[in-house]
């Protein structure tokens, strides 16, 4: 994707060109611009514990 905008492409041409969301492409791409990579970043403590806590809250429903 990123190679498609610096080939001067709009976001509009690279969600047709490759299949995917015009927000997907637009997300990608300013991620791209503020971090200098697309790689997924490591999530924070907190979050990690929010997760961990989200899916015992979700096993405990389903257990009842």
């Amino acid at each position: 994707m990123t190679g498609c905008h610096l080939c001067n492409k709009s976001i509009c041409e690279i969600s047709l060109l490759l299949n995917n969301p015009q927000s997907s492409v637009s997300g990608i791409i300013t991620k791209w611009k503020q971090l200098g990579t697309t790689a997924t970043q490591p999530t924070s403590e907190r979050g990690q514990r929010m997760i961990k806590c989200t899916v015992r809250r979700s096993q405990q429903l389903l257990s009842q």
